[in-house]
C-alpha cells in the first residue's frame, strides 16, 4: 500500500481539537476538510471504494473503505502533529494487535510509515459501537447486557491466558469502554476494537510479575508502569494512579462498560446514586458489578475473580426470549419536534455549562501532572479531577445530552431541602425520545444525590449557528462582516408577556466562572433584549484573534420582532468595544415552571425477575 501513497501530500495531515468543526475558525476548519478529502482521494487512487471518515480519537483518525475483494477494511492514521514517541504508539498497537488471534478482535493486515505519517490497516468490525447503540436506545435490555458481558469476558479470558501467547504473558487492552465495543445487530456478536492503549501485562491477576526468566526479570522495570492512561470515564483507580499493568485493568473497563450500557450513561461514576442494583439486571450480575466498581481494591479483585469463576452460571441464566425494556416517565418536560421542523436545518449540539467551580472538592490534580499522555488535556480540562464521583457523573450526564439534536437550557439550584430545576429542552428527532428522556432522568437523579448549596446553568445550542469574527492581532478590534447577523426563530404561537413568570438573564447575578466582562453599552442592549419575551441563550467566547458568538434564540412576543432584530444588530455593531479574553453567557427560560426534587442517597433496588416467563 505504502509505495503508492504520495509522501508529499500526506505531510498536510492536520487534526482539529476535540470539538465540532463548526466551532473551529475558518482556516482550521478548511484545513481539516481538505485533509479528510486528501485521505479519501489517496485511498481511492489505491483502488478502495466507499471511503468514509469513521471516527477520531486522541491519537488518530480512522477511515473505512471496501477493498477490491469487497471486504470492509479500516485505516487508522496517527496524528502527525503529536510528539514522535506518541506517534510511535501506532506501531506498538500494530505489533500487539498483530500478535492476537481471536474471532472478536480485528485482524491486522498491514502497518506502514511514510515520513512522519503512520498508517495501520485492519479488518473492520461489523455493526455499531455500544456508545452509539446506547445513544439510539437508552439503557440496553438486560438480556443484551448479559450477552455482551459473557462475550467480553471470553475475550478477557483469552487475553489473560499466558499459554495462548507467543510471549507467554497476559495482554491488557487498557481502554475498554462502550465506544470500543462494536455490536453486530444481525448476529448479536461483539468485537473489541482500538488497541491503542494495549500493553503486555507486567503483573498477572494474582499480582505476581509476568517476567518468566531471570534475564527477563533483570531487564524488566517494575518501578515504572508501561500502562497507557485509557479513558478516565471508564478505567479503574489503579490505572488512573499509574499502577503496573495487569489484567485487572480490563476487569475495571469491563465492569464500567456494562454499568454504562445498562444505565444509559457515558461514564462509570454514577454508581453511588444509580447503583447496578437499580437497573433491572439479574441479581448475580448486579451484585458482581456493584463490588467490581466499589472503592475497596480487595473487594474489586474478589468480585473480578468471582465473575470469571462463575461465567458458566451467567451463561445458564434463564432470560426472556424478547428484550425487556422498562420505560420511565420523564421527570421534567421534554418538547419533541420532527427533524424537518428545525428551522436551522441539521443540529450540531454543544453544551455550555457555567458555575462548575462549586462542584469541585479540591483544586489540584497534581498527582496526574507527570503522566505523559495526550488524553489528559482532553479529559481534565473540564475540572473533572477536582470533583467527587457524583459530581463527575453529573457533568458527564450533561455532556451526554449534547450528543442529541437538542436546544434549550437548564437552571439547577441546590438548596438544603432539595433541588429546583427550571428547564426548556426541545429535541429534534422523535426516534431518540426514549433515549433522551432516560438521559435527562439520569441527570436529575444524579443532581438529587449531590448535597451542596449552589447553582448550575447549562445552555444547549446549535454550533452550526455560531458566528465567527476574526482579527489579525489581539490589539485590533473585532468587526463583524456586513452580511453577518445573529439569527433567531419566531415561535409558532405568540406567547403574551407575563413578567412574573420570566426566568431572566440577570436574576442569578454574576457567574464566577464566566470571566469576560462585557462593556456597559453592550450590557445595556442585553438588558433591553431581556425585557422582550423570548427564550434561549447567547454566549460570547473571546480568544486572542477569534470571537465566537453562540446562540439559540426564539422570540415569543411576535409584536416585538423589529425591536428584537434591532437589539441583535446593535450587539454586532458594539463588538469593537469588547476588551479582554474569556466567556460570558446569558440564558433566558420562557417562564417559571420550577420542578422540585427531594435529595436522594441512592435509587431503590430493581432486579430482573427470577422467572421472566411469568413476569
Amino acid at each position: 500500500m505504502s509505495q503508492h501513497i504520495k509522501e508529499k501530500q500526506l505531510q498536510h495531515f492536520y487534526i482539529a481539537e476535540e470539538q465540532s468543526i463548526y466551532l473551529l475558525n475558518h482556516e482550521d476548519a478548511t484545513k481539516l476538510k481538505q485533509w479528510v478529502e486528501l485521505c479519501q482521494q489517496q485511498l481511492k487512487q489505491l483502488g478502495y471504494n466507499d471511503i468514509a471518515l469513521l471516527g477520531k480519537g486522541a491519537y488518530g483518525f480512522v477511515f473505512s473503505a471496501l477493498n477490491q475483494a469487497g471486504e470492509d477494511v479500516v485505516f487508522k492514521f496517527s496524528r502527525s502533529n503529536l510528539p514522535q514517541h506518541v506517534q510511535d504508539r501506532l506501531s506498538e498497537e500494530a505489533d500487539i494487535q498483530g500478535q492476537l488471534a481471536h474471532a472478536k478482535i480485528p485482524r491486522v493486515f498491514d502497518y506502514q510509515k511514510i515520513k512522519r505519517q503512520s498508517i495501520l490497516q485492519m479488518t473492520r468490525a461489523p455493526g455499531i459501537d455500544l456508545e452509539q447503540l446506547s445513544h439510539q436506545s437508552g439503557p440496553l435490555a438486560p438480556e443484551l447486557v448479559v450477552s455482551i458481558a459473557i462475550q467480553l469476558a471470553e475475550i478477557l479470558v483469552y487475553l489473560r491466558n499466558s499459554n495462548l501467547h507467543a510471549q507467554g504473558k497476559p495482554y491488557v487492552h487498557g481502554d475498554i469502554k462502550p465506544s470500543n465495543v462494536v455490536f453486530d445487530q444481525s448476529t448479536g456478536l461483539v468485537q473489541l476494537i482500538d488497541w491503542g492503549s494495549s500493553v503486555i501485562a507486567q503483573l498477572d491477576v494474582t499480582g505476581q510479575s509476568t517476567s518468566n526468566n531471570v534475564m527477563d526479570l533483570m531487564s524488566s522495570d517494575l518501578q515504572h508502569s508501561n500502562a497507557r492512561l485509557g479513558d478516565v470515564y471508564f478505567i479503574g483507580p489503579e490505572q488512573i494512579s499509574g499502577g503496573l499493568s495487569t489484567p485487572r485493568f480490563d476487569e475495571q473497563g469491563l465492569a464500567a462498560t456494562l454499568y454504562a450500557i445498562a444505565s444509559g450513561q457515558s461514564c462509570r461514576y454514577g454508581t453511588k446514586i444509580i447503583p447496578p442494583s437499580s437497573l433491572g439486571l439479574p441479581k448475580m450480575l448486579a451484585n458482581v458489578l456493584t463490588a467490581m466498581l466499589s472503592e475497596d481494591e480487595s473487594m474489586r479483585n474478589q468480585a473480578g475473580d468471582y465473575f470469571f469463576n462463575n461465567l458458566s452460571y451467567l451463561k445458564q441464566l434463564v432470560l426472556s426470549d424478547k428484550p425487556t425494556i422498562s420505560k420511565a416517565e420523564p421527570l421534567i418536560p421534554v418538547w419533541v419536534k420532527s427533524k424537518s421542523s428545525a428551522k436551522e436545518g441539521e443540529i450540531d449540539t454543544v453544551v455550555y455549562g457555567s458555575r462548575k467551580s462549586f462542584l469541585r472538592e479540591e483544586s489540584s490534580g497534581e498527582h496526574l501532572n507527570d503522566i505523559d499522555d495526550v488524553q489528559l488535556e482532553k479529559y481534565y480540562k473540564n475540572y473533572l479531577m477536582g470533583m467527587g464521583d457524583n459530581e463527575k457523573a453529573f457533568i458527564a450526564s450533561l455532556s451526554r445530552l449534547g450528543n442529541f439534536p437538542v436546544v434549550g437550557g437548564l437552571a439547577i439550584r441546590w438548596a438544603k431541602e432539595g433541588v429546583y430545576i427550571d428547564s426548556n429542552l426541545t429535541l429534534f428527532d422523535p426516534s431518540l425520545k426514549a433515549s433522551f428522556e432516560s438521559a435527562v432522568n439520569n441527570m436529575i437523579h444524579l443532581a438529587q444525590g449531590i448535597f451542596r448549596i449552589g447553582m448550575f446553568k447549562s445552555c444547549l445550542f446549535n454550533a452550526r449557528n455560531t458566528l465567527h469574527v476574526e482579527r489579525e492581532q489581539q490589539n485590533k478590534a473585532f468587526i463583524a462582516q456586513p452580511e453577518q447577523k445573529i439569527s433567531f426563530e419566531v415561535s409558532d404561537v405568540a406567547d403574551i408577556d407575563d413578567i412574573t413568570r420570566l426566568h431572566s438573564y440577570f436574576e442569578d447575578g454574576k457567574d464566577p466562572d464566566e470571566y469576560l466582562y462585557l462593556p456597559d453599552e453592550m450590557m445595556a442592549v442585553l438588558a433591553r433584549l431581556n425585557l422582550i419575551h423570548h427564550t434561549g441563550c447567547i454566549i460570547f467566547e473571546v480568544l486572542p484573534t477569534h470571537l465566537k458568538i453562540h446562540s439559540y434564540l426564539m422570540l415569543l412576543n411576535h409584536d416585538k420582532e423589529a425591536e428584537f432584530s434591532q437589539c441583535l444588530a446593535q450587539i454586532l455593531t458594539l463588538l469593537p468595544t469588547i476588551n479582554g479574553l474569556g466567556i460570558s453567557g446569558f440564558m433566558k427560560l420562557p417562564y417559571k415552571d420550577t420542578r422540585f426534587f427531594e435529595h436522594i442517597s441512592v435509587l431503590p433496588e430493581r432486579f430482573y425477575p427470577k422467572n421472566p416467563k411469568l413476569a
